[in-house]
């Protein structure tokens, strides 16, 4: 499955839940899922359809496909940690979602952009790839020409964007350093993880 480029509050109203990572904005207006049926009374889902609405979570608040997805089970469960706890490591530390959790783009997609067009430095060096993965002790920052693109001055002035900085994360302006490595309580969704392991535990 490729990277999903529809309705964002589509997705969002279909999950039950905000995405901070995939838009701005919140479904609270009708807060039920799309659709002619969608107002009606609500079925109690199925196991399997709350496991595959929690993985839907994550791909679609990170941005990740189903391939690349699978990518980082398997490594999550190949890891020593619990398998929950690292996949939700692993898609904190893309390069992508630290630039958004920064402050310095409004959504993933949007940092996703700024990291595809050579905007953002890992110590030093250029980087353009999304999924890159961050480590502590690692120095980001926005490329010097950068900093003066309207989009970036704007969220560089923007104070609201300081309160999805996690505590793993020093911001200061358009520098930032990775102090630690994520952990469960700094991921901003509302999510149950184990029913995404439990998901791929009878597919892969």
């Amino acid at each position: 499955m490729s990277r999903y480029t529809g309705p964002r509050l589509r997705v969002m109203r279909s999950l039950g839940v905000a995405l901070p990572g995939l838009s701005s904005k919140m479904p609270e207006r009708r807060p039920y899922p799309p659709g002619q049926h969608g107002p009606g009374r609500p079925k109690k889902p199925s196991d399997y359809r709350r496991q595959l609405q929690e993985k839907q979570k994550l791909r679609y608040n990170y941005g990740v496909g189903e391939k690349q997805f699978r990518r980082y089970m398997a490594k999550a469960k190949a890891s020593k940690m619990a398998a929950g706890q690292k996949l939700l490591e692993l898609l904190e530390r893309r390069l992508d979602n630290v630039v958004f959790r920064a402050g310095w783009a409004a959504t993933i997609p949007a940092a996703r952009q700024m990291v595809n067009h050579g905007h953002i430095h890992v110590n030093g060096h250029r980087v353009d790839i999304p999924s890159y993965s961050v480590k502590p002790g690692d120095a980001i920052e926005i490329r010097e020409k950068s900093r003066k693109l309207k989009m970036v001055e704007e969220a560089l002035v923007d104070g609201n964007n300081a309160a999805r900085v996690p505590g793993w994360l020093t911001v200061s302006g358009p520098n930032a350093t990775v102090d630690s490595l994520p952990d469960r309580e700094s991921v901003m969704v509302e999510i149950d993880v184990q029913l995404v392991v439990e998901y791929y535990a009878k597919r892969m």
